[in-house]
């Protein structure tokens, strides 16, 4: 009798909510996400920006030295390091707030350039979903694009990959959650992120 192959290990997925409101649309979006990676066995991890105490980068750089052990500052931000470097795939969600990305989460991607420093490969193999939504009708009038621009030039420039972004024009809270289309195309992300 032939040997049962060892089942491969699920993938773990972190959850980075970039937005001051928990149940907002990039949050609604984010968990669709997360639902198709679920379905494809992956374990999710949540994280609420709004709920930590990340200070801004200072630019010391001393996360760059090459006996760097990492970021100075010793706030909310190291055991989401951690949590960074343990998973296979990030989730980062948004709103849209004066035409790019919310300040939580730029400061959040700020103090990702830690993660960059010393050969330090914590991106290299990454996959990434980008979960956005803004209020105007247009990702461009709205600025949605200036942040996947971003998204999409400093994740290619350390390394990672981002799998999919799926972004929508929504003002009140989880009233994305009524735009179907774009809560399946949410989903086929998430399965894809953790897909082989």
């Amino acid at each position: 009798m032939a040997k049962k192959e060892k089942e491969a290990e699920p993938r773990n997925v972190l959850v980075v909510l970039g937005s001051p409101r928990r149940k907002g649309n990039s949050a609604a979006l984010a968990e669709r996400i997360a639902k198709g990676a679920r379905s494809r066995g992956a374990k999710v991890k949540t994280v609420f920006l709004q709920d930590l105490n990340i200070a801004p980068c200072r630019a010391c750089l001393a996360c760059q030295k090459p006996e760097a052990q990492g970021c100075v500052l010793r706030d909310d931000m190291q055991p989401l390091y951690r949590d960074l470097k343990e998973s296979d795939a990030w989730i980062l969600a948004s709103p849209v707030y004066w035409f790019t990305m919310s300040a939580q989460l730029k400061i959040f991607m700020d103090r990702c350039f830690a993660l960059a420093g010393a050969g330090n490969q914590a991106f290299q193999g990454k996959k990434i979903a980008i979960a956005m939504s803004f209020g105007d009708r247009d990702p461009f009038n709205s600025g949605c694009v200036n942040a996947l621009r971003t998204f999409q030039d400093a994740y290619r420039y350390a390394g990672a990959e981002i799998v999919g972004a799926v972004y929508g024009s929504a003002m009140l809270a989880g009233e994305i959650s009524k735009n179907r289309e774009l809560m399946k195309e949410a989903e086929e992300i998430g399965a894809a992120l953790v897909a082989d």
